[in-house]
């Protein structure tokens, strides 16, 4: 992973840390307190001469001397069970000594003749009167063992110096340190669960991940702004979003198929694809969608653009488009049905014509794979560019054999949802029938910033209402003879024209309005 990755981890995981920062912060202060408290009392006590020790003949400083060289030695003596048993029989404690012991800590700070006793206990007042009762019973054991067990009998004796006091809060557990315990040890399992789902994510999610691990051109990316939701909007030049959000949503999705439509003119300069089919590897990757807006946005250029719908299955371009899906291409390829009859004009889009899928058929595969339907596209294709809505390669073979009939194929992805493997299935599908990729359309790319194509939305002039409404035919005067050649409906199936057009020429040119020679904007 290089520092690019390690950081798209952390942001795409930044909730998941977060969450479990809390959850260690969570059971440290939770483990604190479920545990029993523990108070810690400290007592003091300095090694000096006896009532019966001779001072005459040793100075200060030689008595201080002797006092230092007893440190070890009491400090051993402090851990006796004789000690234990007298401190619990002057405290009145039930434990024992073992027990009392247990709880006793002696010191002696560098250099001094002092011995610091702590004691630690369940409660305030148990932890101070052991460590009082400790230097007291230490005295004592050093009288009987060195003198004759009276007090003060010993030559060194050890006195109280400082009493222990009632600690007012608990040394164990430490709530502080244990939620700080608990925050690290979140962070780090946070941070190591965003690398391993990193690592172990195979989803496609930017451009560049598709071209350095599939090594794949991407032709396009849309983005997931909710225009292109399910309901298969198609975006006609008049349409006009009524609030300013979803202007800026408006604007992103068509820039970004401007920006396919640029792409696939520049594939190839000297031959560019004529017959193109949109599929996917699975379904719902909205490769019907990209297919429909890729038509229209090919047609407002000015290019002649027929939308085919090849997927004679669980067909939707009609739906999308807005035509009468009745009747269509299985109609003409059964010979029940004139081409010109079955094209289908869609309002608002001068330049597009559609052929539904029309009657499903039970053998979608042969019909997909005949020679008339070869035949057709390459009909087709010399006058329009021909865009094919193929179904997902994976799951059925309609797609490849399409392929197969058409100049390459678009493979349309939903970013965050599609997998490494899934696409390289799908393109091992299309190599193995010799098909051409010509790209992959990202789709539903998340965009981090709403209003990130916002800074740019401002150059295009949005139309007035009145405009927008002349777009859509509303309160318009009658439209010129030739505007509504543009925008009528195709002629109903059945229906017999007066004189059939000889050439296949004068009838594109009856169906678009103008001659192929005209159209200049591919």
């Amino acid at each position: 992973m290089r520092l690019r990755d390690y950081g798209n981890a952390f942001r795409r995981y930044w909730l998941a840390i977060l969450l479990m920062i809390a959850v260690g912060a969570g059971v440290g202060f939770g483990w604190a307190k479920l545990q029993s408290p523990v108070y810690q009392a400290d007592a003091s006590g300095y090694i000096t001469a006896g009532t019966k020790f001779d001072t005459s003949t040793f100075s200060p400083g030689q008595v201080d001397g002797l006092a230092k060289a007893k440190v070890p030695t009491y400090l051993d003596m402090a851990t006796w069970r004789s000690v234990a048993e007298r401190a619990g029989e002057e405290i009145g404690s039930k434990l024992s000594p073992e027990a009392l012991a247990q709880l006793i800590t002696v010191e002696n700070p560098q250099g001094t003749a002092i011995l610091k006793i702590s004691a630690r206990a369940a409660t305030p007042e148990a932890a101070r009167d052991i460590a009082s009762a400790w230097v007291t019973a230490l005295a004592a054991e050093i009288d009987r063992v060195e003198g004759d067990g009276n007090p003060e009998s010993a030559e060194l004796t050890i006195k109280l110096g400082e009493s222990a006091s009632l600690p007012s809060s608990p040394v164990f557990p430490d709530t502080r340190l244990a939620m700080i315990v608990g925050i690290v040890l979140g962070l780090g399992g946070g941070v190591a669960f965003a690398l391993v789902r990193a690592m172990a994510d195979r989803r496609l999610r930017t451009a560049a991940d598709v071209e350095q691990r599939l090594h794949i051109p991407v032709a396009g990316t849309l983005p997931d702004v909710g225009s292109l939701a399910d309901g298969h909007r198609l975006y006609r030049p008049g349409d006009v979003a009524e609030d300013a959000k979803a202007q800026r949503a408006d604007f992103a999705v068509r820039e970004s198929l401007r920006m396919l439509r640029t792409n696939l003119q520049f594939m190839n300069v000297d031959n560019p694809p004529r017959r193109i089919v949109v599929t996917s590897a699975l379904p719902g990757e909205g490769k019907s969608t990209v297919a429909a807006n890729l038509a229209g946005t090919l047609a407002a250029n000015g290019a002649h653009v027929i939308l085919v719908d090849g997927d004679l299955r669980r067909p939707t371009v009609a739906e999308s488009t807005g035509v009468d899906g009745s009747v269509g291409l299985t109609d003409v390829l059964a010979g029940r049905l004139e081409i010109t009859d079955a094209l289908r004009r869609v309002r608002g889009v001068p330049n597009l014509l559609v052929l539904p899928a029309g009657t499903l058929p039970p053998n979608p595969s042969e019909l997909a794979g005949s020679e008339r339907m070869h035949k057709l596209l390459a009909d087709l294709a010399k006058h329009a560019i021909v865009i094919i809505d193929a179904p997902p390669l994976l799951a059925v073979t309609d797609g490849a054999v399409l392929t197969r009939a058409a100049d390459g194929a678009l493979i349309v992805v939903s970013a965050g949802h599609t997998s490494y493997d899934t696409v390289d299935d799908a393109v091992a599908v299309l190599e193995k029938i010799h098909g051409h990729v010509l790209g992959v359309v990202l789709n539903r790319v998340a965009v981090p910033n709403a209003g990130a194509y916002g800074a740019y939305a401002y150059d295009a002039k949005q139309p007035r209402s009145s405009d927008a409404a002349a777009s859509r035919g509303e309160n318009t005067p009658a439209a010129t003879p030739a505007a509504s050649a543009d925008i009528a409906t195709a002629p109903e199936p059945g229906r017999r024209r007066g004189v059939r057009k000889s050439t296949d020429e004068d009838v594109m040119t009856e169906l678009f309005g103008r001659t192929p020679a005209d159209d200049s904007g591919r």
